[in-house]
């Protein structure tokens, strides 16, 4: 029996990849694995990924234990997560599994703390890509409200 979704009926629509899907896509593993969830994906363009930030994240015991804050580079390596599973879904079966490395994080911005409880959308949008060397700009938002902001870019090793 065929089960399709209502997501996958509409024509051109891509379906959200949940977290079983991105571990196949993305080497990351917990403690390291920072996004839960894909969504709004245009392949080669943007993507949206999900993090449900909650109070058993590992750097919380040390940053800070009294007052939990979200590092900020931990914000942008997930940006860096949510990047790499659209440059995977993008390039196909083939790719899926490779190191992407950063290669460059320009004009990082934090605006507001990230603390548990919250759910941190990740928007990103491919600037550029030259070959395996792509650019783009990320955005964490929190309830409507910009917490952090960055571009970078990465490198995909393809022969890994």
């Amino acid at each position: 029996m065929d089960v399709t979704t209502e997501e996958q009926k509409v024509p051109g629509k891509v379906p959200d990849l949940d977290i079983l899907r991105i571990m196949q896509m993305i080497p990351h593993r917990y403690p390291m694995l920072l996004i839960d969830k894909v969504v709004d994906i245009v392949p080669g363009e943007s993507c949206t990924g999900i993090k449900n930030v909650t109070i058993n994240e590992p750097f919380f015991t040390g940053h800070f234990p009294q007052k939990p804050v979200m590092p900020g580079v931990m914000i942008v390596e997930a940006m860096a997560q949510t990047s790499a599973v659209l440059v995977m879904h993008t390039l196909g079966e083939s790719a899926e599994g490779k190191l992407v490395y950063f290669m460059s994080i320009e004009e990082a911005k934090f605006r507001r703390p990230v603390v548990p409880g919250d759910r941190v959308e990740i928007k990103v949008q491919k600037i550029q890509n030259r070959r395996n060397v792509w650019k783009f700009k990320g955005e964490g938002w929190v309830e409507g409200q910009l917490c952090a902001e960055a571009t970078y870019a990465a490198m995909i090793v393809m022969d890994s």
